[in-house]
């Protein structure tokens, strides 16, 4: 059984009844997860914790006694933590929450499409990835010299976590920043100029408007309008501007 089919034992964490019940019928929709267990607080989620063994936490922030944030921040210091996404009505905890648990912050009223898209997300960190890549630690010399992991975009939705080693390209539109990866796309509240001067290693301008993933390119293309770069994964293929066009083919040509 691969990690991807490995069921996903889940603990709710809410002192809401309602809510509590909301999710739970949520996950039953979900294929691939099961409900361990509830609690209503901190104390019972971590005798819940030691019984049941979950991989996955959904977990309320502003509850009686220990709130969430403190909560995460003791279950993430143990040995082999579950994933945690936080389910919240409130959107001001969002920096300090990914502090100690970034693996998903969503605004209640949760959809199921949110809930689904933030366990498959939280997913790839769950426990049975993170025993076969334990050597592959995120807080690593060598990818944190190479910028950020995850970039952060929040929206109405809630906040998403996007893998920057999954990203084939960001498009500059009008006053945002649109971030191309497997998943779709996503609007990013940040310039192309601070992404490239962050991830400029790992990215390399084609238009004033865009910058590409060097991994990802597959070649050039020409069109009518000129040439565009052609980018594994995604149809959208940015167009080269002139002024680039040869040091684009220069680098293309080191690279085969």
């Amino acid at each position: 059984m691969s990690a991807a089919d490995y069921p996903l034992g889940v603990l709710i964490v809410d002192d809401e009844p309602l809510a509590r019940a909301r999710l739970a019928r949520q996950l039953q929709t979900i294929d691939g997860c099961q409900l361990l267990g509830e609690a209503a607080d901190g104390e019972s989620a971590l005798q819940q914790l030691d019984l049941l063994d979950p991989d996955l936490l959904l977990l309320d922030i502003e509850m009686p006694g220990e709130n969430g944030l403190q909560l995460a921040a003791q279950i993430t210091a143990r040995p082999n933590p579950p994933a945690i996404i936080f389910c919240t009505a409130h959107d001001e905890f969002a920096l300090p929450a990914f502090a100690v648990a970034p693996s998903g912050y969503l605004l209640k009223p949760v959809s199921v499409e949110q809930l689904a898209q933030a366990i498959a997300q939280a997913r790839r960190l769950s426990k049975p990835q993170r025993q076969a890549l334990r050597a592959q630690s995120p807080h690593s010399e060598p990818n944190s010299a190479r910028g950020r992991r995850h970039i952060k975009a929040v929206s109405r939705r809630g906040v998403q976590l996007i893998d920057v080693d999954d990203i084939r390209c960001f498009i500059a539109e009008d006053k945002y920043v649109i971030a191309h990866h497997s998943g779709g796309e996503t609007v990013l509240d940040e310039s192309l100029k601070e992404l490239e001067a962050e991830f400029g290693e790992r990215f390399v301008r084609v238009h004033r408007s865009a910058i590409v993933a060097l991994d990802y390119i597959t070649g050039l293309q020409k069109g009518g309008d000129g040439y565009c770069v052609t980018l594994n994964g995604v149809a959208i293929a940015p167009a080269v501007s002139r002024r680039l066009l040869s040091s684009i083919k220069s680098l293309l040509s080191e690279m085969a």
